[in-house]
């Protein structure tokens, strides 16, 4: 999904006397392109073999049409920043700024990184260039390096290997199974659905025809919407509760597979607190950006419990009605912002805000100040939750 860029929260003011300092962030790349042909290809490649059995409808032709054009225009463009993606960084970066200018006063430091990854490299650059044209005395210093790959895009192999569990499949798939209902869209178009039943699988050329036409919208042909307007909203409502149980087997803390998904992100986690506790040395230590991934970002968000994002079921049927909802979570140039707030450098009662994709956020800690939060009452609950699973870890062998 698109960030909602136009959408304005309202802040509430800190505890009396204290100051923003220091903000701390992680974020996604902005709209991209998608990642490979392949997905592209799947329903392209089914539909040009139902044409040459003559079996398209005159909307099915239509469809073919606007699948080529859009092939055409993403290839040589797979995974790469939109002109939407530039901008929805650049207007974070500066809300950023109209929202806690005493961050980024004179000639305060911002140190940004990025994973390797094009897409996020130019979404750190456009966002710097904000920040440079709007104070030129900040002092700016950015890298994307396999150096800091470990903690910016860490994938537990083993946590990954185990995510879909056969307890876990065999509940995704009973979940699934009710909801994968796509005759509708063959009868639209097909002349004989059942003729091409061996060159198209129903349910795939549902699933990434639905797909195609959402990416769609984060490039410049988005005001094309046909290939959306093709489905009801029932499909498309079906299409976001399939991915979305998908999401929290991979990236939640469900115990279906264990519950230990989100800790894929304990070493960002750890550094975030060892930066942040660096940084509070500094009469001005001005902020810290990080560009990155949605597949950081859900499990972290779930790892930090941020609005209750560490829910654990093993119904999948609860997700919803629960709120466990990942596309509110991450979508495209989503982030994560911690601001820092205190009174002067001699003030050890730091406090601090989440915001989730710069919306107030809250945490599984104590909350009198809510939605703000004491940094000693952050590091002591998170670190042992890390130290816990860790030494879990260590006595399994694994």
């Amino acid at each position: 999904s698109i960030y909602p860029d136009t959408l304005i929260h309202r802040m509430t003011p800190p505890p009396a006397g204290k100051k923003p300092f220091y903000i701390s962030h992680y974020g996604r790349h902005g709209s991209r392109y998608l990642n490979n042909r392949k997905g592209f290809d799947i329903p392209y490649k089914m539909l040009c073999s139902a044409d040459s059995m003559g079996e398209l409808t005159d909307v099915g032709k239509k469809v073919l049409e606007k699948m080529r054009l859009i092939l055409d225009d993403s290839e040589n463009r797979w995974g790469d920043l939109t002109g939407f993606g530039k901008r929805q960084h650049r207007n974070i970066a500066y809300r950023m700024m109209q929202r806690c200018p005493e961050v980024f006063e004179g000639s305060a430091h911002v140190d940004a990184k990025s994973t390797v990854i094009t897409r996020c490299i130019l979404s750190m650059g456009v966002a710097l260039q904000v920040l440079a044209s709007n104070n030129p005395q900040l002092h700016i210093t950015f890298d994307a390096s396999q150096h800091d790959m470990n903690y910016m895009n860490h994938q537990d192999h083993l946590l990954r290997k185990n995510a879909m569990t056969p307890t876990a499949k065999k509940a995704y798939d009973d979940y699934c199974g009710k909801r994968r209902h796509a005759r509708r869209l063959m009868n639209v178009l097909f002349h004989h659905p059942d003729s091409v039943s061996k060159v198209v699988d129903e349910w795939w050329l549902n699933y990434y025809t639905i797909k195609m036409g959402l990416l769609q919208h984060n490039t410049h042909l988005s005001h094309d919407t046909y290939l959306i307007d093709l489905f009801q909203d029932e499909e498309i409502y079906r299409f976001w509760q399939t991915e979305n149980v998908w999401w929290y087997i991979m990236h939640g803390a469900t115990p279906l597979n264990g519950g230990h998904q989100p800790y894929t992100q304990r070493y960002l986690l750890r550094q975030l607190i060892a930066d942040a506790d660096s940084c509070m040395r500094l009469e001005r230590p001005g902020a810290q950006l990080r560009f990155g991934h949605e597949t950081v970002l859900l499990p972290l968000t779930c790892l930090l419990g941020v609005n209750g994002f560490d829910f654990q079921t093993d119904d999948l049927e609860q997700l919803e009605p629960h709120g466990w909802w990942a596309s509110v979570v991450y979508p495209m140039a989503s982030n994560l912002q911690f601001i820092f707030y205190r009174s002067g450098i001699d003030d050890d009662d730091v406090v601090f805000k989440l915001l989730l994709n710069e919306k107030e956020a809250t945490l599984p800690l104590p909350a009198d100040i809510a939605p703000y939060y004491r940094w000693n009452d952050f590091k002591d609950y998170y670190l042992k939750k890390l130290d816990d699973y860790e030494q879990l870890r260590a006595a399994s062998g694994s």
